[in-house]
């Protein structure tokens, strides 16, 4: 059976392809790619979008699809479209209840690595805000102590940069942009975050004889919001609450060259002996 699961945007010329992280009689995880919606976008109805290419496959008796029997998916959570990493699908819709009703008492653990600008004072941290949309911009969170929901999330200091920290993120409840939103309160803004205040990553910032070829113009390593959801433990509903699995994806090029790069030119120390776990993933 097929692991890796081609799409393509005929109108924007686009082409996927999706590793497959996980899957069993009920449940799909796939490896969804930074700037890649999850589902369609009724203000962009023309952008690409996750769930329309694979229901399209669907429809038409893809390979992929024809040799797993599916006729049916649907995301069991979200991840916002600058976000990478792993992404959990349901087979059927008594999977998809079961699923969200997990999701919604936040029992699966998930962990995200987050690169951010900025130093911490300790190397284990909470933030224990609360978050509600904003009133006048549409699909921004702010932290909000009279009208916000309870959002927490734990974080870690896996690695330290001058300037930059790479921290692995726990969200112990799970509100829209609670990371994003969470970093910004604690000024640590994710690296390509610019919603939240976070801007791009240059090598020209970090090589001191950094030097463009004449004609050339400088490319950010990387643009986008710098997080990856890295792993996701969960129950599988076919297995029963005593089993529990561990899916991990892998991180993607662009975080990973941005990583390669800060170890070169600034590399500052560790978190404790986390940099042993990032080296392995990076």
């Amino acid at each position: 059976m097929s692991q890796i699961i081609k799409l393509s945007s005929p109108a924007t010329a686009e082409f996927w392809k999706i590793q497959v992280l996980f899957e069993d009689s009920s449940m799909l995880a796939l490896d969804k790619p930074p700037g890649l919606l999850v589902s369609p976008d009724r203000h962009q109805p023309e952008r690409p979008s996750l769930m329309k290419l694979l229901h399209r496959d669907l429809e038409r008796g893809a390979a992929w699809a024809r040799e797993r029997g599916l006729h049916y998916l649907m995301p069991a959570h979200r991840l916002d479209p600058s976000v990478s990493g792993v992404l959990l699908l349901a087979k059927d819709k008594p999977t998809l209840v079961a699923l969200a009703n997990q999701f919604g008492a936040e029992k699966p653990s998930r962990v995200f690595v987050a690169l951010v600008r900025g130093q911490a004072g300790e190397s284990s941290f909470e933030c224990d805000a609360m978050l509600a949309p904003h009133p006048l911009r549409t699909g921004y969170v702010r932290v909000d102590p009279r009208d916000g929901k309870h959002a927490r999330t734990a974080f870690t200091v896996r690695e330290i940069f001058d300037g930059y920290l790479l921290l692995e993120c726990r969200p112990l409840t799970m509100r829209t942009h609670q990371i994003r939103a969470h970093l910004k309160h604690l000024r640590l803004p994710l690296v390509g975050d610019e919603l939240y205040g976070g801007s791009p990553l240059w090598l020209s910032t970090l090589k001191t004889e950094y030097r463009l070829k004449p004609g050339q113009s400088e490319r950010p390593l990387i643009a986008r919001a710098a997080l990856h959801a890295e792993q996701l433990t969960l129950s599988p509903p076919a297995a029963g609450e005593s089993e529990h699995v561990r899916i991990e994806a892998p991180w993607p090029k662009d975080l990973a060259v941005a990583i390669k790069y800060l170890r070169r030119y600034a590399g500052h120390a560790t978190g404790n002996d986390a940099i042993g776990t990032a080296d392995k993933r990076g």
